[in-house]
């Protein structure tokens, strides 16, 4: 039986409607090819550059700079000496717009935090504590066994696959975890009536005892 039967697993909205339908989730659900090819190859290219030559992310970001800052000063001084035209550098500046807006989107997302973590810390929303535990646990625990970096690589490569191999395989993976669903719900209700009981039962004779 297709697990889209089920009302509890029917999908009033594809991945792509989930995603946002936008670029985005074009490029997470390979809807565009090249964008999301050459992600994903400049991921492999950056991690394989970090494993191999030892770079880390601070030192390759100098080693960068320095080599464009170096090319440029050299480019601007041999051009003032062949009275050639300067390098075609844009105007470094950032416009009063760009800021304003960079700060109010950062402002609203700041707040929305703030104002979850007003309510987990005052109680208000007991599922919402125990999703951020496990989260923060589940951080806690990956990121003690593996760097930032490889982290990042991983996450991203996560990003690129199992949306689209979800979008592919959704009826196998829903029929899959209904039926997973089922099991742990059959052995929760073995160890609430063996386990569970009992020791209610026990407790119970305990008080009629004394």
């Amino acid at each position: 039986m297709s697990s889209s039967s089920d009302p509890k697993f029917s999908r009033e909205r594809n991945i792509h409607q989930i995603l946002g339908e936008g670029l985005v989730a074009d490029v997470v659900l390979w809807r565009q090819t090249n964008i999301s090819a050459g992600i994903l190859l400049v991921t492999v290219a950056s991690w394989g550059v970090f494993e191999i030559s030892g770079y880390t992310l601070l030192s390759l970001v100098s080693s960068v700079l320095l080599l464009l800052l170096s090319i440029l000063f050299l480019w601007a001084k041999s051009a003032s000496i062949l009275k050639r035209p300067p390098p075609p550098l844009p105007k470094l500046q950032l416009s009063e717009e760009i800021m304003n807006q960079a700060v109010t989107l950062i402002r609203t997302h700041v707040n929305e935090l703030l104002a979850v973590s007003q309510n987990i810390a005052l109680g208000k929303d007991t599922k919402l504590f125990f999703k951020v535990v496990a989260c923060l646990l589940l951080i806690s625990v990956v990121g003690g066994r593996i760097d930032f970096l490889t982290l990042g690589y991983t996450s991203l490569l996560m990003i690129l696959t199992v949306p689209v191999l979800y979008e592919i395989y959704a009826d196998d993976v829903d029929r899959y975890i209904k039926m997973t669903k089922y099991k742990l719900q059959k052995l929760y209700n073995k160890i609430d009536v063996e386990v569970i009981g009992r020791v209610k039962k026990c407790i119970l004779d305990k008080q009629k005892l004394s």
